[in-house]
């Protein structure tokens, strides 16, 4: 089982300090069924709007640090509210979401929830959201700071410079290339493939012993 059931009490040790009560409340307001889940790779959080007489549902994975998981919520409520006003009749993240999104976050924002550099790359995400929670590659950057625990010489992608060589997973040894869109083209130095990473992907700097 990868999903975790928590009383709505629990809750509090996912959000940041004075987060609750305004969450809990939208929660309430909308009948959300809110799971916590283990950490997922191609998701941080998912919405499935109601059917056959079930609530609103929102996932959001557990191993985010608070100011991540809050945000992500918010995200995931947006397609709620979305949904509500304007059911399958406009694009998932087209203009009317990413009012919504853009309004909640604001309200938010307002309640000084988040430190001053998470603010102030908030205040950027307000001008254009990113369709997916994880898309903003410079939020979440600020955001991975506040991670209580980081794998031992690990780094992020995207703070790498280009031609730096690196592994990621089974030991494998990849060339950062260049940034394509919202991932990064990467060699892997053995057979000549190219992958695409998620730029916020950890990995750990290959050292070339001296010549």
């Amino acid at each position: 089982m990868s999903k975790v059931e928590h009383p709505l009490h629990a809750l509090a040790n996912y959000l940041p300090e004075g987060a609750f009560d305004p969450v809990v409340n939208l929660i309430h307001q909308y009948k959300v069924h809110l799971t916590v889940t283990r950490a997922r790779k191609s998701v941080l959080g998912d919405y499935r709007h109601p059917s056959m007489g079930s609530n609103h549902k929102i996932t959001v994975n557990g191993n985010l640090n608070k100011y991540e998981f809050l945000i992500t919520l918010l995200h995931e409520l947006a397609h709620l509210l979305c949904f509500e006003q304007y059911r399958n009749r406009v694009e998932s993240h087209g203009k009317e979401w990413k009012q919504i999104y853009g309004n909640l976050l604001g309200a938010f924002i307002e309640m000084d929830l988040f430190p001053n550099d998470i603010t102030k790359s908030l205040k950027k995400t307000l001008l254009n959201p990113a369709a997916t929670a994880n898309g903003e590659t410079a939020l979440l950057l600020v955001l991975r700071q506040y991670n209580k625990i980081n794998k031992s010489g690990a780094v992020v992608l995207a703070s790498l410079p280009d031609g730096i060589l690196f592994t990621a997973e089974k030991g494998r040894i990849y060339k950062k290339i260049k940034l394509r869109r919202k991932r990064i083209e990467c060699l892997e130095v053995k057979t000549g493939n190219i992958y695409l990473f998620s730029a916020l992907t950890e990995v750990q700097v290959v050292k070339l012993a001296d010549s």
